[in-house]
């Protein structure tokens, strides 16, 4: 039997093309040799504000990208997060094992809490209501700001559980996921070891190309669906004209000479997805620029993403709305006795009734 792999992509924000280039188009390669399972992540979405309606139609629109990306339902279980509730009592199976330590060393909590906003309300002079933003990671008396959910705390037991439900064996993540698949290994360890023998340890299956596209408007952080400046990434469902705008205004470095190299970033960062989408090696690309300037490779390099989007968009918007939500239900009924058995042997070996 083939191993199995598990991932899966939030439905918020604006998939981009690190998106496609970092997970997605591994997911389409992988899925012939593993058996695989690709879920729409909602609950992991939720432990950041998000509007209800937008939720309900970015959730549908992953769904459809995965499709037109070229997974294959018929290869492949696709479904929604949501509708396996043992997603979520794993994870409460979970918390029992899990330690404060374990969740405070991760980073990437750090970093979201830094980041994410809140609004405090109050009241002015003539008891009208105001609107202040608030940072939530913010420190306050050495502590950490109380706007901060517990969801975003515990966010990786539940990303553990999504993983051990299926006895995954390979989960395929970028680097700054490396430190959340750890923390799995250990919880299945600990788990096996209290209760015996009823996880599977899971790989972290790191794609090296490719994996790290970074922002189109500062090459030193990850190009990002939830950045704030839409000059920041390529969306898988941007038209022809934004992609030329987005890439005319896309940082570069000095100089005029076309080179892949550490010191530049930002050129060696718009090489990589070239390379990537044209299926050349990053020398290529450079010998093909030889004696050229910027705006010569700028311009090629804005066809090459148009060029790559044209049949994408194409199948994207074939699929209906009714039709998708078919499939995410199949997947979920293809899934759903997995869950359950691995629900029904964790409650067993720890003595639930």
């Amino acid at each position: 039997m083939n191993k199995k792999i598990f991932s899966g992509v939030q439905p918020s924000g604006n998939l981009h093309i690190g998106n496609y280039l970092g997970a997605i188009k591994n997911w389409v390669e992988l899925q012939d040799k593993y058996d695989s399972v690709f879920c729409v992540v909602d609950l992991h979405a939720i432990t950041t504000p998000q509007d209800p309606e937008e939720l309900r139609k970015k959730t549908i629109e992953v769904a459809k990208i995965y499709l037109a990306a070229g997974i294959d339902p018929e290869k492949c279980a696709i479904f929604i997060q949501s509708h396996i509730p043992e997603h979520t009592e794993l994870t409460w199976i979970l918390n029992t094992i899990i330690r404060m330590s374990d969740l405070s060393r991760m980073t990437q909590f750090k970093d979201k809490s830094r980041a994410i906003s809140a609004k405090a309300v109050h009241k002015n002079s003539k008891g009208e209501i105001i609107e202040e933003k608030v940072m939530t990671g913010e420190l306050l008396g050495g502590r950490t700001n109380k706007n901060i959910n517990v969801g975003l705390f515990d966010y990786p037991a539940l990303m553990a559980a999504d993983i051990l439900l299926y006895d995954t064996e390979v989960v395929p993540v970028g680097e700054d996921q490396l430190q959340h698949i750890e923390l799995t290994r250990v919880l299945a360890k600990r788990f096996n070891q209290k209760f015996g023998e009823t996880f599977k340890i899971p790989e972290a299956g790191v794609v090296k190309e490719g994996m790290r596209i970074m922002g189109l408007d500062d090459p030193t952080k990850k190009m990002s669906k939830s950045a704030t400046s839409e000059y920041n990434y390529i969306g898988l469902t941007d038209d022809a004209d934004t992609v030329r705008n987005k890439i005319k205004k896309a940082v570069t470095d000095s100089g005029s000479e076309i080179k892949y190299t550490d010191d530049k970033p930002a050129l060696k960062n718009l090489i990589n997805i070239y390379s990537l989408l044209d299926d050349k090696k990053p020398e290529e690309v450079v010998e093909k620029y030889k004696g050229k300037g910027y705006a010569d490779f700028k311009n090629d390099l804005a066809e090459v993403i148009i060029k790559f989007l044209e049949p994408f968009q194409e199948k994207f918007n074939s699929l209906s709305d009714d039709e998708v939500l078919g499939i995410l239900k199949k997947g979920a009924e293809k899934v759903r006795p997995m869950a359950e058995a691995k629900m029904k042997e964790v409650k067993e070996k720890m003595g639930l009734i």
